[in-house]
């Protein structure tokens, strides 16, 4: 079975296998690369996915995803053959729309026509605050003025970020993420965007909190060495990074990131050895 390289962000990982209870793992870039159709996964991928579920280890999986509502997404992920259910997958849309009600926010949408299904229930008339996710090629100039606009014209703007991610790979290639042009809309109208999805501390622990699990109990496995590992280890988990999708050995030597020539899949094996 192939399967993929890892580093990771600090030293000592081995000692957390003794009190580890649960997993979080990303979607894109560790278990698959999207593209054109389904995308594909990832050599070895749907094998680990089995293992770990196989263990006694609880399993999440954590995405900052924003291309399709939550049900598309998990049954593309199983048509590529991983054993995915829709209640273990958590995506920033549904816990943004939670704080829109929580807030009576009414929110302009600058998303991908995928996900504009998971605010169906959303009141969105006369807007109050901008909700951005990646908008892949809906990132026109046009679309992004008409969000500027809605935000210059309030008191104090509200800009919600389905996440903050420079970029991610595809199957062609490093596309440009949602991080980019949120960071466009926090410069033209002077406001600090409130990030939904990875690395939020809040969005992180509503994973933990399903789980039932305390974070230096998790391990969370992604390719962004900062929303994946470094957000998760800002919450108390350990982090792993995969030397899969976006992984670049340059970023790894820019953050002084610890490198390992074990392989990932012996991690989690060593992992379901000891529980």
């Amino acid at each position: 079975m192939r399967i993929k390289h890892f580093v990771m962000a600090e030293t000592g990982w081995p000692e957390c296998a003794n009190t580890l209870k649960g997993v979080i793992l990303d979607l894109c870039g560790v278990l698959y690369d999207s593209g054109e159709g389904d995308g594909v996964a990832i050599p070895g991928s749907i094998e680990a996915v089995k293992k770990l579920k196989e263990s006694d280890l609880k399993l999440r999986f954590c995405t900052n995803e924003t291309q399709a509502a939550r049900e598309k997404f998990v049954a593309k992920l199983q048509r590529l053959g991983f054993d995915i259910s829709v209640n273990e997958v958590f995506p920033p849309a549904p816990a943004a729309v939670g704080v829109l009600r929580e807030r009576g926010l009414r929110p302009h949408l600058l998303v991908h026509d995928g996900l504009l299904s998971e605010f169906d229930a959303v009141d969105k008339t006369n807007p109050n605050c901008v909700i951005i996710g990646d908008a892949a090629e809906k990132f026109s100039y046009q679309n992004l003025n008409e969000a500027f606009r809605v935000l210059i014209s309030q008191e104090k703007p509200v800009l919600l970020s389905l996440g903050q991610g420079r970029y991610y790979k595809e199957t062609d290639g490093l596309k440009l993420d949602v991080g980019v042009y949120m960071k466009a809309l926090e410069y033209a109208c002077d406001v600090k965007a409130e990030v939904i999805g990875k690395p939020s501390p809040t969005f992180f622990q509503s994973v933990l909190n399903d789980m039932g699990v305390q974070p230096h109990e998790a391990l969370m496995i992604g390719d962004d060495l900062v929303n994946d590992v470094g957000g998760a280890q800002h919450c108390g988990m350990k982090g792993v990074q995969v030397r899969t999708g976006k992984y670049r050995l340059a970023i790894q030597r820019i953050h002084n990131t610890n490198s390992s020539n074990s392989i990932l899949g012996q991690i989690w094996v060593k992992f379901i050895m000891n529980h």
